[in-house]
This record gives structure tokens, C-alpha cells and sequence, in this order.
């Protein structure tokens, strides 16, 4: 199901002249962020992909009423690098992260589009993401949101868990998603065996520094948390807890607030704007 109230979500579906009457609707643009790489043995590498494109389809079709929304193709590859080692991976290097984000977003600005909401399921892509929203938004003049599904949705998702605080890579949330998502192309032979104790991050220097490091120096199986208590009706929670989550930021009007000016005329004296020439 794609529609909402007879309206299609996704930009791949529709016709040229449907979108241009979408930007003449201030319809929010939902482009999703995602990776193509190793979950462990027993899930696809399509999965950041898959769960990524999934909430972010359903979200738009729970705002739509509030917010018309369309949902861009998903973008399959991002920065994972520090998984290449155990096969399986596309990556890209930050550069061509930076400049395929760019060229997309200044494609939907350009047909007039003003509020994009970039909406990743990857972990490795968040600080990039954050600083190619910052930068797009001074260069375009739209309003751009950055968001992790895994991290805005986080105080619903929690509860539904019982082996891990969060969404843990490969481990019980990604299962059971992939369990209720595509549940063929999941091997639950004996999930109880890729159980990995997750310590503080392979990310982590000192108090609170950060050092790049490859994935196996924190598993060797290539998964991060527990699969063992997956299933698919708890997969179909998570699922409706992130796109909700998705939904609500989208249809808040504060997301799409223009910012606040603050300041008064002058300051010690000096104004802040310069007069205007006769």
C-alpha cells in the first residue's frame, strides 16, 4: 500500500507534472539515507536500505493528511568504510557522500521544493548528514532536516526491546524489522549463537573523543547487540514506532518554522543591519 487518501508517496511513481503540483503544495520532500553492507550472517545487506525506505514510506503516508509528503528514492550507499573488511559493503568516501546528497537536494530545490527532511537508517552516515544539512541550507535557502529514525524515535522504540537499549547494528531491532520486512531473506538458523556483548563502541576515545576504527575491532562476526529475542510481530512495533516518530516531525509546523531574529537594531551602538542606499 503506497497511498494515502488516494495519494501516492513516492516520487518514483509519480508523473513530472504530479510533483510540480506537489512543490506548488509545500509538500515536504523525504529523501531517504541508507548503506548497502554486512549485517552479520544472517541478514541481507539490504537492510539498512530496506527499513530506511520502509519508514520512511510509512511516515509520509501518516503526515500526508497534515503535510503532503513524497518520498525519494532511496539512497543505497553511504560512509562504511569500517565494514569493508568483512565483505559485502558499498561505500563511498565522504567527498562523493557530500556531492551525491548536494546534487539530489539542490535537484528537488530547484523544482521548487523548499522543506526536505534528510531521513537516515545508518549509523555511519549521521555526522556527514548533519554537516550536509548545514551546509545546504545556507546554499539553497530551504529548510532541511536531518534526522536518524534510530535516534528520534528512540524513547518508543526502547520499550519495545528486551536484549538491547536501542537500535544496535544487526542485532534484536534490525532482526525482527528484516523478520516482519522480508522474513526470506533472513536465516534464523541459530541467531542465539551471533549474540554479541556490545562495550562502549569501536568509536570512542578517552572521556568523550571520537577515533575511527574498523567494525571487527568491536565484533567478529560482523553484528552489535542480540538477535536472539527478534521476532516479526515485534518487528512491526518497531516499524510503526520510527515511522511515527518520522510522521510527527514532518508534520509539526515548528520543523518548518522560519528561524527567529532576535537581536534588536543596534548593538553597543552599532546597528546589525546596514542602512539601505537611496
Amino acid at each position: 500500500m503506497s497511498r494515502s487518501d488516494g495519494q501516492q508517496v513516492e516520487w518514483g511513481r509519480l508523473k513530472a507534472h504530479e510533483l510540480r503540483a506537489l512543490a506548488q503544495r509545500r509538500a515536504v520532500v523525504v529523501l531517504p539515507v541508507a548503506a548497502t553492507e554486512q549485517h552479520g550472517p544472517h541478514l541481507p545487506t539490504m537492510t539498512d536500505t530496506r527499513i530506511g525506505g520502509e519508514v520512511a514510506r510509512r511516515a509520509a503516508r501518516k503526515a500526508y493528511a497534515r503535510q503532503p509528503t513524497v518520498v525519494a528514492p532511496v539512497v543505497f550507499a553511504g560512509l562504511s568504510g569500517h565494514h569493508m573488511d568483512f565483505g559485502g559493503t558499498l561505500t563511498l568516501d565522504h567527498e562523493t557522500f557530500m556531492a551525491v546528497i548536494g546534487c539530489l537536494v539542490r535537484s528537488v530545490v530547484q523544482h521548487g521544493f523548499r522543506k526536505i527532511v534528510l531521513s537516515n537508517s545508518h549509523g555511519g552516515n549521521i555526522r556527514a548528514m548533519q554537516f550536509a544539512a548545514d551546509q545546504l541550507a545556507q546554499e539553497t535557502g530551504a529548510a532541511i532536516v536531518a534526522t536518524t529514525y534510530a535516534q528520534e524515535a528512540a524513547k518508543t522504540i526502547a520499550p519495545l526491546l528486551e536484549d538491547q537499549a536501542g537500535v544496535m547494528h544487526a542485532g534484536e531491532a534490525e532482526t525482527s524489522m528484516m523478520l516482519a520486512l522480508e522474513p526470506d531473506l533472513v536465516d534464523s538458523t541459530d541467531l542465539a549463537a551471533l549474540d554479541t556483548e556490545r562495550g562502549r563502541g569501536f568509536l570512542y576515545a578517552g572521556e568523550a573523543s571520537y577515533r575511527w576504527r574498523p567494525f571487527q575491532h568491536m565484533t567478529g562476526n560482523g553484528v552489535s547487540g542480540f538477535p536472539a529475542k527478534a521476532s516479526a510481530e515485534k518487528g512491526e512495533r518497531l516499524l510503526e514506532a520510527a515511522s511515527d516518530a518520522i510522521a510527527a516531525l514532518i508534520a509539526d509546523p515548528q520543523s518548518w518554522a522560519d528561524p527567529s531574529d532576535l537581536r534588536g537594531m543596534t548593538a553597543a551602538g552599532v546597528p546589525f543591519r546596514a542602512p539601505k542606499s537611496s
